[in-house]
């Protein structure tokens, strides 16, 4: 059809039809898919094994590249075996070590990470970030690859008790800004967390303790035949024990893992704010940076929780008996139960803070019953100096003291 056959109704600017602003409005409707695998494997870093090579998308004949973030502990005791295993499936990794712990989540990392990544050339899709540490390396890499190019694929290897049955498992990424945990952060999935129990042989014991406090949350609030697993055997729960894979320490891990894998599936970029897995952490994440000396994250989670456990006894939510079941499990692990920066007043300011992250209420979880949690909104300053006290008093020994009963109620 030539313009001379058209009609000069064709021909009109179709514009001309056009309601005038503000009358023009699209909506678009679109959703991401999410897939990615935990896995526990064993000797992950034979080179008879080809998961890791796998993951990093090698198959021993081309040559492979990808971007290695690796804590520097880890770098010290398994650098080598790391190249090794490199060499052996033809993987070039782009080395990029990384110092442990809370202090390495800061901007500045970031930024040293991406200038790295982009001398690299790293490429968008088919090469990958692959994280070998504990949480904190595994925040920091997965926010960086979260931000470079808007996502580059990457891997995790947690290395720490924590990593594995916490921080490896989501999707969430983040680094520290100012006194604040966590301030600023992603929603981004690995490809694949692979999970090697034998890391955990050379892991420290405080550091075992420090994961075994994320274990006893997941039973605390979802899972009471964990918890009933954890008080007959938490005091053999050691760095060996792990690594060795025992029945027991088995069930222990593959539970906290797959507890915590179906709160988050449901939910993962948390638009419900009622989250069980928040448990321990409404004030642990404002308090965590303030501790002197330092606190590790489980180590302020457990206080936290111990915290938490105080004011649903309070709340006759919690009989004595499982009150103190609770309070005896963090105890017997060898968490703390209280610390001196904890006051009423931080814990206090804390809960604000916490406010505005749940969107202008509370959604504090409470253990109503073990393996249980309900949500409250109306904790207040008064109930905290009291769950303060009541915790002081069974740290000191003192068991046996009922809170006073609360004008709160849940919610």
């Amino acid at each position: 059809m030539t313009a001379e056959t058209l009609s000069p109704d064709i021909l009109k600017p179709v514009w001309t039809d056009l309601p005038r602003l503000p009358g023009l409005n699209w909506r678009v409707h679109a959703w991401q898919r999410v897939g990615y695998e935990v896995s526990v494997v064993r000797g992950l870093l034979s080179p008879d094994d080809p998961t890791l090579a796998h993951a990093c998308g090698a198959d021993g004949t081309a040559v492979k590249r990808c971007f290695v973030v690796v804590d520097e502990t880890v770098d010290s005791l398994y650098g080598e075996a790391l190249h090794d295993y490199f060499t052996a499936w033809r993987i070039e990794p782009e080395w990029h070590s990384v110092p442990g712990g809370e202090d390495s989540k800061e901007l500045d990392h970031v930024v040293e990470m991406t200038d790295a990544m982009m001398r690299m050339g790293i490429l968008r899709r088919s090469e990958r970030v692959v994280a070998v540490g504990g949480g904190a390396c595994l925040d920091l890499a997965g926010m960086t690859a979260s931000l470079y190019r808007r996502g580059v694929p990457y891997v995790r290897v947690p290395t720490t008790l924590l990593g594995q049955v916490d921080a490896g498992v989501g999707v969430k990424t983040g680094i520290n800004h100012g006194n604040h945990k966590n301030r600023l952060g992603t929603y981004y999935a690995p490809e694949t967390t692979l999970i090697d129990p034998e890391f955990l042989r050379t892991v420290e014991p405080r550091h075992i303790t420090n994961g075994l406090a994320e274990i006893i949350k997941m039973a605390l609030v979802v899972d009471p035949a964990l918890f009933s697993l954890l008080e007959r055997s938490v005091p053999g729960l050691d760095a060996d024990a792990f690594a060795d894979g025992g029945p027991l320490p088995v069930e222990v891990i593959s539970r906290a893992i797959a507890g915590m894998l179906d709160e988050l599936e449901p939910n993962l970029w948390e638009t419900v704010l009622e989250r069980a897995v928040d448990y321990g952490h409404t004030f642990s994440p404002s308090l965590e940076l303030l501790a002197d000396p330092p606190l590790l994250h489980g180590e302020a989670v457990a206080i936290d929780m111990a915290v938490c456990v105080a004011l649903a006894h309070g709340r006759g939510m919690l009989s004595l008996h499982d009150t103190e079941r609770a309070l005896g499990l963090i105890r017997a692990a060898g968490l703390p139960l209280t610390d001196p920066v904890f006051t009423a007043d931080l814990l206090t300011g804390a809960l604000a803070d916490a406010v505005k992250h749940r969107d202008g209420l509370q959604r504090v979880p409470l253990t109503s019953g073990i393996g249980r949690a309900d949500f409250v909104n109306d904790i207040t300053p008064r109930e905290i100096t009291r769950a303060l006290e009541f915790v002081a008093s069974y740290a000191e020994g003192a068991h046996g003291v009922r809170v006073p009963e609360s004008e709160g109620a849940a919610s």
